[in-house]
């Protein structure tokens, strides 16, 4: 029952969905459930996949693609964006750790912030918009619990930046064997891809290399700007993790705009 309701609360803390009153809060319980955020991805990415395959049975495969990324989008709140933009916004325009951290605290978007959206928006629909429809709603069932489990790798390995903040409460590290509970849940979402044949594993392998490689790219980035990581650092992560998942996957395909030599 305790597991339940870890998973609830980063239900709770990820997205709009309801959750039952019995639940309850804890504050320590935000901590814990840092071990089922790639669940929640699967949850998002099974709402983004009903969507996807509602439109597309009677729409085209543009169309569906961005209506599943503004279903996903409302889901959470745009939670993960919004950290994403602050994220653009204090590392394009903060030159000093300090100056960095209140440009990501202050709740007003700026040119960086908005260009870098704009981008990333752009680059994760077009990207499922040029997949196979079977293809694009497989890889948001990848997407979305491994670029979260690339955000947890944050908490796992890094110190938190702030002294407080909205996402300090789940700012302890995690023990390795809560890294692993969240691990597995992506395993076992590839696992089930893999077998049903609606990825193939060379695309399953690009995404994690991919994921894993810019995770790390970030991390490096975060630690010598700021000392370590905040929750738009989180938001980041996951964003930028998802769309190289969607890259890698349609790079899969061998469709490249020019043909190889």
């Amino acid at each position: 029952m305790h597991q339940i309701r870890l998973f609830f609360t980063a239900l709770q803390f990820f997205t709009r969905l309801p959750i039952p009153r019995w639940v309850g809060f804890d504050a320590a319980w935000l901590h814990q459930s840092s071990r089922y955020f790639p669940l929640v991805g699967v949850t998002v990415a099974a709402i983004a996949a009903g969507v996807y395959a509602a439109a597309a049975l009677v729409l085209p495969a543009p169309v569906a693609a961005l209506l599943s990324t503004g279903a996903s989008i409302y889901a959470t709140g745009a939670f993960h964006e919004d950290g994403f933009a602050d994220m653009c916004d204090g590392f394009g325009g903060g030159m000093t750790r300090e100056r960095v951290l209140e440009i990501m605290k202050d709740s007003r978007i700026g040119a960086y912030g908005a260009i870098g959206t704009i981008c990333m928006l752009g680059v994760k629909c077009t990207a499922l918009a040029m997949l196979p429809p079977v293809t694009a709603i497989a890889a948001l069932f990848l997407a979305h619990p491994l670029s979260r489990l690339a955000a947890t790798a944050l908490i796992w390995r890094m110190d938190y930046a702030r002294d407080e903040g909205k996402s300090k409460p789940m700012a302890q590290k995690m023990r390795t064997g809560e890294f692993a509970v969240a691990a597995s849940t992506v395993l076992a979402a590839a696992a089930v891809l893999l077998r049903g044949g609606w990825l193939h594993w060379q695309a399953v392998l690009a995404a994690i290399v991919a994921a894993s490689a810019s995770t790390l790219w970030l991390a490096m980035k975060f630690q010598r700007r700021i000392g370590g990581y905040t929750g738009d650092c989180l938001g980041a992560v996951q964003q930028a993790a998802e769309a190289m998942i969607y890259l890698c996957v349609l790079g899969s395909l061998g469709q490249g705009a020019l043909p190889c030599a």
